[in-house]
């Protein structure tokens, strides 16, 4: 079925509501099938993760099993993308939830016992349409922090390809030189110096707190590659939940719950991008119909 669909071009809307459907789109990929990995543990040191996030607001790490993952979804990715399909649908797929699940260990140790928010992307930023990543902005300019200064919700962004400064690769503004840090509304960087470019491969992950001012920077037309990744957002759970429904990091969602949360996620980040009205529809259609777990 997948060489049928790559010479046909054809994908219904009714086809996206089958499982099977997207078994047979990316054989190389599990739908409720996968085999859960043992959890990670960082290359640095715990305590070094701590300093970086009180110092800077973030940190970079390494997980060997993301460096075979990542380019395997990001395959996926493309495929979408040549049907003219959101690259977010991706998450219909284990594997994307697998990476952060193995993740587990870094995320606990700044949040403690923590769920995972409703709250996900995947992006595919083409450098021949001079395509960018989200501006700059703060994930959460309220209540990011605990009164203490830790993080009471972190985001971590995973890329699927080479990101470099030339395919649009993650900036940050360091919180230590950051003059409007935790402060509520504020989307200014303090300076072009101040802001840091964050290029990555696959195995690589990145890890901020969300009040941390971010941004994807716009592609140059001569990169060599699209600049693709996913992101994924967490919270303590021992608060009020900043969106409903809070996830489970140790079960994967059935597949119904993940159409239902892609749909939720296109219809939810039209500010931030500019998500084709194809997409809204089908993210508007996707959030209501009959979906099969064949």
């Amino acid at each position: 079925m997948a060489d049928a669909l790559q010479s046909s071009r054809t994908i219904s809307a009714g086809d996206l509501c089958k499982a099977s459907f997207w078994r047979a789109l990316a054989p190389e990929l599990n739908v409720g099938t996968i085999a859960a990995g043992a959890a990670t543990q960082p290359q640095q040191s715990h305590d070094r993760l701590r300093r970086r996030m009180a110092r800077e607001g973030y940190f970079t790490d390494v997980d060997p099993r993301l460096k075979t993952l990542a380019p395997t979804i990001g395959g996926a990715v493309k495929r979408l993308v040549q049907f003219g399909l959101p690259p977010v649908l991706v998450w219909t797929y284990d594997e994307p939830w697998e990476c952060f699940r193995r993740l587990g260990p870094v995320i606990g140790n700044f949040l403690g016992s923590y769920k995972l928010l409703p709250a996900f992307w995947a992006w595919h930023v083409d450098p021949a349409k001079g395509e960018s990543g989200w501006g700059p902005h703060r994930d959460r300019s309220v209540g990011a922090l605990a009164a203490d200064g830790s993080p009471l919700s972190l985001t971590c962004w995973i890329p699927l390809s080479d990101a470099t400064p030339m395919n649009g690769c993650m900036y940050i503004v360091p919180a230590c030189f950051d003059s409007n840090y935790n402060r509520p509304g504020s989307t200014q960087p303090m300076g072009m110096q101040a802001s840091r470019a964050l290029p990555a491969k696959p195995g690589d992950f990145l890890v901020w707190n969300q009040a941390v001012l971010h941004w994807g920077s716009l592609s140059s037309e001569f990169a060599d590659e699209a600049r693709m990744s996913m992101a994924l957002e967490f919270q303590r759970g021992d608060i009020e939940p900043f969106q409903q429904p809070l996830l489970d990091n140790a079960a994967l969602p059935p597949f119904a719950v993940r159409v239902r949360l892609i749909a939720r996620q296109i219809l939810q980040y039209t500010h931030m991008y500019r998500i084709p009205e194809r997409h809204v529809q089908l993210g508007q259609f996707l959030s209501t119909a009959q979906l099969y777990e064949d």
